[in-house]
């Protein structure tokens, strides 16, 4: 059989013999035939390899070459902030021409031989075609509607200005190197793919960056939508026009027949997908049935894109934007067939396209590899400056807007396999896609290291304000507090917090509800405000019950209450970012998020426990620009409402040790003695080995934050306040400690304690060891363990950390 030698500038014809059809099991490891042994020659001896002339094992071997030069090029490579995408790259560096062919020939000869490369190469064609259709899936389109001028402004300059200013310099270069019709085809080719900015790309960019939830995160994936929309109009209609040139008649043709597939998709292809959703119960796995067919209607879009001249992503990219984005469709096709499709396929891909790439094709002596250069550097410059324009028109600090137009020059694997798909093709040359290869290494280096020294999206952080309980009771303000919610059923436990909180007219609180839900089946973030004001619910079902929920605790505390409910969809691991900007927005003295264990009814035994929910919590309290308590429902259903019905006061005990979060708990208690219905009792743990002299000015701030209580509130000295008691209990060590605490177990229905993270004293010795939850400190953990026998809830309190 005649092969071609593509790697080389001049294409010579090389005689190879393959059998036909292709041997895929090889025929064992005993076998001692010559089929299976391979003598490498390598700079440090000759290496008897067992690699056999057989499919799947050559196949596997390629895989394994692939995954282990990248995991072990990424292992060193995040050190210095680089992405994964990075290392596969440089993977294909290694197993190409340029590295593998020069010190392990016969290796590379055997292995990445031609036609091997030809399974390689539809295996990475069927991911990246997946891969196109996912990102349909997690594509809102909704989001164009809802763009602001900045991301609409900036996605299209970003498109348009390279496109025309390139064009310019197109027609420039034609005329100085005297390009013929094929050359300017080339020039013309590479002109729109470069000018593109697609969102899948800058999705996975921002997620690699940790920055996909952020302010400029969000600002990006709208302004790449907006981008990526008319990159698809824009090759679309160079398409027919490709097929125009060569006939009119077939260009309608294709045209009416893009334009039925359009129609079919959006009046019998989505109805039939959100019919599929109506049949799934809530809370239910979606059938297998439909995500097959959802599949082979996949593969069908794909065959016919190629079939009315499109390109092959064409029809799956159409089908996967139909698809209901979201749970339950949207997600389970997302969670079945991603983690298979970016964490083993797309590396193949993305390896496979540079692998083509060979640095000895890297000639920029002819006209049109001169041209292409030219051409380039006009669009990527031309593209930098114009996505910077818009923000620093709109008041944009200028290191985020140049973080901004880093970002939207970023190129990624949807040009890269445009570039493949043209060199397969013979549409542009080697030496070409070799240099639009070498610029997509360059970008995949340079942007996410320029991004990550301008943005620091714990910046807005820095110089703020103090912003806890104290500091509100001092001014005299009303108290603001963001409660967050995982479940449903945190909705009793933080009603009844809030309603102990005693809001008054003249003590009013304003609640910041933000319903927490995880992003899956999407690309894009959603942060929703749900106007209680309104008679009609938002168009978005997440949160009605939350909803009604506080809009009946704002009627009933009308004028002392102010709530206003917000929903965030995001990912689980950037949840603490929406958390703390909504405190920093809504300039809140308090942040209140849900303990992430589960307790039965009578608080004796865990039901559930959500890890992820304990790392947001943990991030919360790490990053928050505010006071943050923790609040633990171990069961305790009754509300104060149904206790002063049957007459009995709400008990709430105050666990009072010393120190900053405590002084914070207790100021927020004493809110509480407001209510007549409610009993206060301060309980003081002092050691009967206290040094004086220890933390003095520590204890004269306990001592002044607690005088009010002793000497007024106890003696009854103000009416209405004969509901506070103070106890003082002289302990030893934490074993006394414990004690005491448990023998009050069923004498209180919340009881309130301070965290006193990283605070020895002896008041606690010995409990540290056992403390599980460092989220809770020494006594909130010890109140909310299983061994303390008791259904109350415990609300821990940090004060804010002075280092934001």
């Amino acid at each position: 059989m005649e092969l071609f030698n593509t790697s080389a500038r001049n294409i010579v014809p090389i005689k190879r013999c393959t059998a036909f059809p292709a041997n895929t099991h090889s025929v064992g490891l005993w076998n001692k035939s010559d089929a299976w042994q391979l003598n490498v020659s390598t700079p440090f001896g000759n290496v008897t390899l067992p690699v056999q002339n057989y499919t799947m094992p050559v196949l596997e071997i390629e895989m394994i070459s692939i995954f282990c030069i990248t995991q072990i090029s990424h292992f060193f490579l995040k050190m210095i902030g680089l992405p994964m995408f990075v290392a596969e790259l440089l993977a294909g560096i290694v197993l190409g021409q340029g590295v593998a062919a020069q010190f392990i020939e016969k290796y590379y000869n055997s292995i990445f031989r031609l036609n091997n490369q030809d399974i390689l190469g539809t295996i990475s064609l069927f991911a990246y075609t997946m891969f196109i259709f996912l990102s349909g899936v997690k594509m809102d389109l909704s989001i164009v509607f809802r763009t602001g001028s900045k991301a609409f402004h900036t996605g299209s300059l970003a498109m348009i200005a390279p496109l025309l200013l390139g064009a310019g310099a197109q027609y420039l270069l034609s005329r100085h190197f005297d390009l013929d019709k094929q050359e300017n085809l080339q020039l013309m080719f590479v002109l729109t793919t470069h000018s593109l900015t697609s969102f899948p790309v800058i999705a996975c960019l921002l997620e690699d960056l940790k920055i996909f939830n952020s302010e400029l995160g969000r600002l990006g994936l709208s302004s790449s939508i907006i981008s990526d929309i008319l990159g698809v109009i824009l090759t679309a209609l160079a398409t027919l026009a490709k097929v125009w040139d060569k006939s009119i008649g077939l260009a309608i043709l294709d045209f009416v027949l893009v334009s039925l597939f359009i129609v079919f998709v959006i009046y019998v292809a989505r109805p039939a997908m959100i019919w599929m959703v109506s049949q799934t119960p809530e809370g239910r796995p979606v059938k297998k049935v439909y995500l097959s067919i959802i599949i082979l209607g996949l593969l069908f879009s794909a065959m016919l894109s190629n079939w009315y001249h499109m390109t092959l992503i064409f029809g799956p990219m159409i089908l996967g934007l139909a698809v209901p984005d979201g749970p339950p469709l949207g997600s389970a096709l997302v969670k079945t067939f991603d983690p298979l499709v970016s964490g083993v396929f797309m590396p193949i891909f993305v390896t496979v396209a540079m692998i083509k790439a060979d640095p000895h094709d890297l000639n920029l002596n002819t006209k049109v590899a001169k041209a292409n250069a030219l051409l380039v550097l006009v669009i990527i410059v031309s593209k930098f400056l114009f996505s910077l324009i818009p923000p620093l028109l709109s008041r944009m600090p200028l290191k985020d807007g140049l973080a901004l137009a880093f970002i939207m020059s970023y190129k990624g694997v949807v040009e890269m396999a445009s570039y493949g798909i043209a060199r397969d093709s013979k549409v542009i040359e080697l030496e070409v896609y070799c240099f639009v290869m070498a610029t997509v290494l360059v970008t995949a280096i340079v942007v996410p290291i320029s991004v990550r020294y301008l943005y620091n999206p714990m910046r807005k952080y820095a110089g703020y304000q103090k912003r806890n309980i104290m500091q509100s009771a001092t001014n005299d303000t009303e108290l603001r507090i963001v409660a967050c919610i995982n479940r449903q059923d945190n909705t009793p436990a933080l009603m009844n917090l809030l309603d102990v909180s005693c809001p008054t007219k003249d003590n009013p609180i304003s609640v910041y509800i933000l319903h927490l839900i995880e992003l899956v089946g999407r690309a894009t973030p959603v942060f929703i405000s749900h106007q209680l004001q309104k008679k009609t619910l938002s168009n978005y079902s997440y949160s009605e019950n939350i909803i009604l929920s506080f809009t009946h605790f704002q009627r009933e505390n009308h004028g002392a209450a102010n709530v206003n409910v917000f929903t965030a969809i995001s990912p689980t691991e950037y949840m603490h970012e929406d958390i703390c900007t909504l405190a920093l927005d809504k300039l809140a003295s308090l942040i209140v998020i849900p303990f992430h264990r589960k307790w039965s009814l009578d608080g004796t035994a865990i039901e559930s426990e959500n890890l992820t929910v304990r790392a947001i919590n943990c991030s919360v309290m790490e990053r928050a620009p505010c006071s943050v308590a923790v609040l633990v429902d171990r069961g305790h259903s009754e509300t104060v409402e149904s206790m002063v019905s049957r007459q009995a006061p709400y008990r709430v005990a105050m666990v009072f040790l010393g120190g900053s979060d405590d002084r914070e708990a207790v100021t927020f208690a004493k809110r509480m003695v407001m209510d007549s219905c409610i009993t206060l009792t301060i309980i003081h743990f002092v050691s009967v080995n206290e040094d004086r002299e220890l933390e003095q000015w520590e204890t004269v701030l306990d001592n002044e934050v607690l005088k009010e209580i002793i000497l007024n509130y106890n003696q009854n000295s103000d009416v209405g306040h004969g509901n506070v008691g103070y106890i003082k209990e002289m302990v030893k060590d934490g074993t006394e400690t414990a004690t005491k605490l448990r023998s009050m177990a069923d004498d209180f229905e919340l009881f309130i304690v301070g965290r006193r993270f990283n605070l020895h004293s002896i008041l606690t010795s010995g409990l540290e060891e056992w403390s599980e939850f460092p989220e809770l400190g020494v006594v909130g953990d010890l109140l909310s363990s299983t061994d303390f026998m008791s259904n109350a809830s415990v609300l821990v309190v940090q004060q804010q950390k002075l280092s934001n």
